[in-house]
């Protein structure tokens, strides 16, 4: 956020703030009470990890400026929605960030218009509508933003990249972003940037074929779906070839014997082992091998373009029109996986930040959350809407593909 300057205290802390020394900033303006002094320490706490506090200053802040004071207001807005990103509060309203970023855009501040559209994409990227954060990016201007706040942007940029498996846009991106950083001389910014570039060397899934399992980083995978290779796609519930995508992601019985069929081809698979693996029955009745008589034969309808699947006399085998079928896995196979993956950014979030990422009703998050913390792998601080739930990050894998892609956007 560019500062709030009227007098020369309130310069000094919004000097300091800019070149990332939020405890100077503190020291011009503890004890004051004014508009400007609030927001400045709302914005200060924030950069030292305080949120709570901070949100609250901001709050004040954005009170204590009269009505004349629309663009200092504005401001306050942004940065209050700055903070409540960093919380990982997802249900921030967009009208008011909106409006604010009108207001300043209107009044000529344009680092803070154009910083108050990164928010609004860096949101909407965090809940997977991918679709309107790209297109909020091609209408957005990030020439008026400051070192500091372009390294921000080109993180985001390079974020959606990665999601859409771009990873030469992605790498651009994150060389911009650490450029920036450099430029910016903020050492948490240029961690932060470090640690996604790392996201680019890390493990992002595995590759099944004929039995043999291999780690593929997010470039490999960017590679192996640009092959001719029939692809069952477990990181997005798919199955790929060539110009053909076949959405199972609603379809899960479907899609666990597509991907069966997959991990044993050009082998066949026996009735048994696919009853037990698409119906959890341990024990195969007549009963269990009708219906998979019947889901068979909906899924030999529904991969018609891309393969056939033939009975054998153990079981069934898949037939693709490509050369080769492989199955793409995702690097960690649990139940709450992409519940692991969110938090594994380091963040804290809250349950309803995460069933709205997720897609999923909060009751079913928060079941997961316990199941989780049952297990030791996340833990939680805060009692009732302060209830935060957070994991140490994750730094032997990448966890782009675990991040759920709305339907839409397959």
């Amino acid at each position: 956020m560019a500062g709030f300057p009227v007098d020369a205290l309130i310069a000094a802390a919004a000097q300091a703030l800019a070149a990332g020394d939020p405890l100077g900033a503190l020291n011009w303006i503890a004890l004051r009470e004014d508009g400007p002094a609030l927001a400045l320490r709302g914005i200060a706490l924030a950069r030292l990890g305080d949120l709570e506090r901070a949100r609250l200053l901001l709050r004040r802040a954005a009170r204590a400026f009269g009505a004349k004071e629309a663009v200092a207001r504005a401001r306050c807005v942004v940065a209050e929605a700055e903070v409540a990103l960093a919380m990982r509060e997802l249900g921030l309203p967009e009208k008011s960030l909106d409006a604010a970023r009108e207001m300043l855009a209107l009044q000529g501040d344009r680092i803070n218009a154009a910083y108050a559209g990164d928010l609004a994409i860096r949101r909407l990227l965090l809940i997977g509508r991918l679709d309107e954060a790209e297109r909020r990016l091609a209408e957005l201007d990030p020439s008026p933003l400051p070192a500091a706040l372009r390294a921000g942007h080109e993180l985001a940029v390079a974020g959606i990249a990665m999601r859409r498996l771009k990873i030469t846009p992605a790498r651009e991106a994150l060389g911009r972003a650490e450029q920036a950083a450099r430029q910016a001389g903020i050492p948490a910014l240029a961690a932060e940037v470090e640690a996604a570039t790392q996201v680019l060397a890390a493990p992002a899934a595995r590759l099944i074929a004929q039995g043999h399992e291999q780690p593929l980083r997010l470039h490999e995978v960017e590679a192996l779906l640009a092959t001719p290779s029939l692809v069952i796609d477990s990181c997005r519930h798919v199955v790929r070839w060539n110009r053909f995508v076949v959405p199972l992601a609603t379809r899960p019985v479907l899609f666990t014997l597509a991907r069966a069929l997959g991990e044993a081809w050009p082998k066949d698979v026996p009735r048994d082992a696919l009853v037990a693996r698409a119906f959890r029955a341990k024990e195969a009745d007549e009963s269990h091998r009708a219906r998979l008589r019947v889901e068979i034969g909906r899924l030999r309808a529904a991969l018609r373009p891309l393969a056939d699947i033939t009975a054998t006399k153990q079981g069934f085998a898949l037939l693709p029109k490509a050369e080769e079928a492989v199955v793409l896995a995702r690097p960690v196979e649990e139940r709450h996986a992409s519940v692991l993956a969110f938090l594994a950014d380091g963040e804290s979030w809250s349950s309803s930040a995460l069933a709205l990422a997720l897609a999923a009703s909060q009751r079913s998050v928060q079941r997961a959350l316990e199941s989780l913390a049952e297990e030791g792998k996340v833990s939680s601080y805060g009692r009732g809407r302060a209830l935060r739930w957070t994991t140490p990050p994750v730094a032997t894998f990448a966890t782009t593909l675990l991040l759920p892609l709305p339907l839409s956007d397959e």
